[in-house]
């Protein structure tokens, strides 16, 4: 789940003190945010993080069917549920400039139609080249919303990072869940048709528009998001704590000039981000296709499915808290890791009888994300240094992230069976354990860049 959480102790304690005029000034006190533009910004932050995974998570309850109707082979599919990652690292650098020239609530709109849109006219597009093309327009929306998400919180709640952080990051796993599991279900009552049932997301994408166009029509009601960025690079607006979108030129140099390329923690950190977002992908591409292999019914695949994205609803919570009070994050890096481990084991000895047990061990390790956007939080200072931290590691992750499904569709493909996936996913987690101890160090960005 892919926005930028602040730990503890970088969050912004209080909301800045209101501008006192002296007597006799003529200077105007700076205007507090409208409330009801205040409410429509939480309705905006909700109705979008739902909206930022069901195009993924339901796919993969109907992969089996959009398969056999569109006559994939198992690699293309792999490609398909490779593409995710693919549109996040393209297309997420490309939103804090957009977000500079529009302004971040235009481009959050922009992206929630692009949801919109790509979703209504996938199942219907005709053949897999058109079924690919409409699911890369919905990923590009959700692409640039996921960036920007956490620079509109920052900058709308100052004082409420943490609180609203956690309703961002719930309601997005509430989404996640709700499509690998409804999606079956919905199918069904709408006659069966896997087309009737991936559609009928646009839907919840189409409502997400709606706050946001107005939030864009209503500019100069809140510290800035209907209005545009300020154009250099570099600059915030003032008044604005923390990072914002403004903050980062370009992936591995920040406004101020810190160059995050060359941090070993930052490449740890992009290292650990890419291969536990390659072990999410994976499982909301794949897991559900796993039991149903194993005798499991439809349905109940996507129910096993959605316990495993519902664990990141409490776990978003518990442990970016624990994170913060910890000098080296590794203990937890090796938890969530070993619980991978096991989680694939039961998969590949017994995945139909242990399979709930099997769907939680794996939801508690995909928990990594919530892992990994607090130590970006934490390996680094300043505000721009954060900002350059989180494009650097999100997008390099992502780029990282890109082969894992495409090789677990080659391997089933090939070998017949899920052995060899599963021994690669198992595989991959080691170097996972071992780039999460680097980047768990107590050190940060900026000491490492000067050195």
């Amino acid at each position: 789940m892919m926005g930028l959480m602040i730990p503890e102790e970088t969050r912004t304690p209080t909301r800045p003190p209101a501008i006192r005029r002296p007597a006799g000034s003529t200077t105007p006190a700076t205007p507090h945010p409208r409330a009801w533009a205040t409410r429509l910004v939480v309705a905006g932050v909700v109705l979008a993080a739902l909206n930022l995974r069901p195009a993924i998570t339901s796919l993969g309850a109907l992969l089996e069917e959009v398969r056999d109707d569109l006559g994939m082979s198992g690699g293309v599919a792999g490609l398909l549920t490779s593409v995710p990652p693919l549109c996040f690292a393209v297309f997420g650098v490309t939103a804090p400039r957009l977000a500079r020239r529009f302004g971040p609530a235009a481009v959050v709109c922009a992206g929630m139609a692009a949801i919109a849109t790509g979703l209504a006219v996938r199942p219907y597009a005709g053949g897999t080249a058109g079924f690919l093309a409409a699911s890369a327009l919905a990923l590009m929306g959700i692409a640039v919303s996921n960036v920007l998400m956490p620079v509109i919180v920052k900058r709308w709640f100052p004082d409420k990072v943490g609180s609203m952080t956690g309703l961002y990051s719930m309601a997005l796993a509430l989404g996640t869940s709700a499509a690998a599991a409804a999606t079956v279900p919905m199918t069904d009552a709408l006659g069966g048709g896997w087309r009737s049932g991936l559609a009928v997301w646009a839907g919840l994408a189409a409502a997400a528009v709606l706050p946001w166009i107005l939030l864009v029509r209503a500019k100069g009601t809140g510290p800035g998001t209907g209005d545009r960025e300020p154009a250099a690079p570099g600059t915030a607006p003032a008044g604005t704590p923390g990072p914002t979108a403004a903050a980062v030129t370009r992936p591995g140099r920040t406004g101020d000039g810190l160059r995050i390329t060359r941090s070993r923690t930052a490449w740890a950190l992009a290292v650990f981000f890419g291969l536990q977002a390659t072990a999410a992908y994976i499982t909301m591409g794949w897991m559900a296709q796993i039991f149903r292999d194993a005798g499991v019914s439809a349905g109940t695949a996507g129910l096993l499915l959605a316990v495993t994205m519902v664990m990141g609803v409490p776990l978003a919570f518990v442990i970016p808290r624990l994170a913060t009070r910890l000098p080296r994050q590794g203990p937890i890096v090796v938890a969530l890791g070993l619980s991978g481990l096991a989680g694939y084991a039961g998969l590949y000895l017994a995945p139909a009888a242990g399979a709930w047990a099997w769907a939680l061990l794996l939801g508690i390790s995909n928990c990594a994300f919530p892992l990994a956007l607090t130590m970006v939080g934490m390996r680094a200072r300043t505000g721009p240094g954060v900002a350059g931290l989180s494009a650097f590691a999100q997008s390099t992750g992502y780029l990282i992230s890109i082969p894992g499904p495409l090789l677990v569709g080659v391997l089933y493909q090939h070998s017949g069976g899920w052995g060899l996936p599963l021994a690669m996913m198992a595989g991959l987690m080691i170097p996972q354990i071992g780039a999460g101890i680097l980047a768990g160090r107590d050190r940060t960005v900026e000491d490492e860049a000067a050195g």
